[in-house]
């Protein structure tokens, strides 16, 4: 009898883990559930070459193993989750029975209260919403980005690049202080102002002004930053509002083991695994839960997850060394491992005024992070070492 898999989300995780599961033998039918009405793209070039203009939306396209074959199912999302009957509840109340089920519905962003999307108001996570913001910036002359993670400083730099004004407002003291520590985080902001953002730290948003469009953004102290367009960059949630009251063990995600198996009631489902930004495994090598927003591990993870519907048991555990990259003005930005509060911090070579650095960080005298700028090779080699339990400081 030929098993049925279903992928819930036509994302980058989505269809690697297809892919993964035909080249592993599935030979049933295969459908590839997606809320939007896109085959899978690439979400990196969103708040980059889209919005530069270096290439269209159509462009982002992911590459198709040749030969692929699913049914695909675009427009539809997934309302429920009937674990006991292997079933998914779709829009327009369809059912989709399942053998193997991947749950790859990614992530989406935190809306602010203040701030809803509207004209000249701009939450950036698909491909249409990036084809709306480059329009729009097209007859702007002043941007806000409100929040300096990754998305907002991208966006923020491609702003920049169409020569616009831009400020950038964050809440917390430094930007990105989880993921690349507050040193570093501080050392970044510098960099961006120095390529003519005017990046605020430590400043609360109370309001978007303007009738009908934004005209302003006033702060909790009453200052107002002029805006044509505003940009809201806080974050994402996962999406598993659909999984409420199936019994899929929710933690800020998707509750997996080791071999990101879905867990039910605290019990890992062989047929059924999640991949991507929806995704909290275990991770062996961390010894806790981790959940992971970033290109690379939501292609390894999906290739990862549908190994592990084919092999079962035998499945090996998924331990990466996460790896994450960013491109602001320019310059490729690149982090491996993870960062905790209090980590140490040496900067290994170069320095943010040159755009060209390497900085290692160490926890209990090993080594567990690397920052780099324009320096691809050693942060390859910096992982290699961290994968290797090396010292900190590593060696010149």
């Amino acid at each position: 009898m030929q098993l049925r898999a279903v992928v819930v989300g036509a994302s980058l995780a989505g269809l690697r883990a297809a892919e993964a599961l035909r080249r592993g033998g599935h030979d049933g039918p295969l459908t590839i559930v997606g809320a939007e009405n896109h085959r899978p793209y690439d979400r990196p070039p969103l708040s980059k070459q889209i919005l530069t203009g270096k290439i269209e939306p159509g462009q982002a396209d992911l590459h198709i193993e040749e030969g692929f074959e699913a049914d695909w199912a675009l427009g539809v999302a997934a309302t429920g989750l009937d674990v006991e009957r292997g079933r998914v509840e779709l829009t327009g109340g369809e059912d989709l029975a399942y053998d193997r089920l991947v749950i790859a519905t990614g992530a989406h962003p935190r809306v602010l209260p203040m701030a809803p999307a509207g004209p000249g108001v701009h939450y950036l996570r698909t491909v249409d919403d990036a084809t709306a913001l480059r329009d729009d910036l097209a007859g702007a002359r002043h941007v806000v980005v409100i929040g300096a993670g990754f998305i907002g400083l991208e966006v923020a730099a491609s702003a920049h690049q169409r020569g616009l004004q831009v400020s950038v407002l964050e809440a917390l003291p430094v930007p990105l202080e989880r993921a690349i520590g507050a040193e570093m985080g501080a050392a970044l902001a510098r960099w961006h102002r120095a390529h003519g953002i005017d990046l605020r730290v430590g400043v609360g948003v109370e309001a978007v002004e303007g009738s009908g469009r934004p005209e302003g953004v006033r702060l909790s102290d009453g200052t107002v930053v002029p805006a044509d367009v505003v940009v809201v960059g806080v974050g994402v949630s996962p999406t598993t509002g659909w999984l409420e009251g199936s019994g899929v063990d929710l933690d800020d995600g998707v509750a997996c083991d080791e071999s990101l198996r879905v867990l039910v009631r605290g019990r890992p489902v062989p047929d059924v695994v999640a991949a991507g930004d929806v995704a909290r495994w275990a991770h062996g090598g961390y010894g806790r839960r981790v959940r992971l927003e970033h290109w690379t591990n939501a292609a390894e993870q999906g290739e990862a997850a549908g190994h592990t519907l084919i092999t079962g048991d035998a499945s090996p555990a998924y331990r990466p060394t996460p790896y994450f990259w960013s491109d602001q003005h320019g310059v490729k930005i690149q982090f491996v491992g993870q960062t905790d509060p209090g980590d140490e911090v040496a900067l290994v070579e170069g320095s943010f005024d040159d755009s060209r650095l390497v900085a290692a960080y160490g926890r209990n005298g090993k080594l567990v992070a690397a920052l780099g700028m324009r320096r691809p090779a050693r942060i390859m080699a910096l992982q290699a070492l961290i994968e290797q339990d090396a010292p900190f400081p590593p060696p010149e």
